[in-house]
């Protein structure tokens, strides 16, 4: 099973990355950010939770949030693999993650990481703003800080287990997924 973690702060482009590689090796998308929405949006006791724990300003635990994935995950008993964006965030939900997949005797083959520059990030989500309208870009520096703070210290978790391999984020879209296959083809 091909199961990758597409990595990178807020508007590095792992939304259109994975895009394209669910389509080229036929892979389940796992999106936090989409979990929360969807069940934020249907209301469901767990989006209930979730939406009053972010009401209060704090951060959704660890816990719910890998209770969310672990029943994504489990909804796709067949999968040639997922490719998980957005998660894990922390080092004790990347620990979780391994935990999780090797129970299920699964493991993360690879960690790509998306390398963008912060005035690069920022310029990408004035534009998506212009387009989307998605209403966490509004919270773009409290992001950015949650990814610089915390996100960024999951890599050496992965490094220790020589799973990571860094792509330049910036250029062509097409060149980028090319170096992310290439990459992704030698572990596959």
């Amino acid at each position: 099973m091909l199961n990758i973690i597409i990595f990178g702060p807020p508007g590095a482009g792992k939304g259109t990355q994975s895009d394209k590689l669910i389509e080229k090796y036929n892979l389940v998308h796992i999106s936090t950010g989409d979990m929360f929405r969807a069940h934020k949006q249907n209301q469901t006791p767990l989006g209930l939770k979730v939406q009053a724990i972010m009401d209060s300003g704090q951060l959704v635990p660890d816990s719910i949030t890998i209770e969310m994935l672990e029943e994504e995950v489990s909804k796709n008993p067949h999968a040639k693999g997922f490719i998980f964006d957005g998660f894990p965030r922390t080092v004790p939900q990347a620990a979780a993650l391994d935990k999780f997949l090797t129970e299920r005797n699964e493991q993360i083959k690879q960690v790509i990481q998306l390398d963008v520059t912060e005035s690069e990030v920022k310029a990408r989500i004035e534009e998506r703003k212009k387009v989307s309208q998605r209403a966490d870009d509004e919270q773009l520096t409290r992001r950015l800080e949650e990814y610089f703070g915390k996100t960024i210290h999951v890599l050496p978790h992965y490094e220790s287990q020589h799973k990571v391999t860094k792509v330049n984020g910036i250029g062509d879209i097409e060149a980028i997924f090319g170096a992310i296959c290439a990459s992704i083809d030698k572990v596959a």
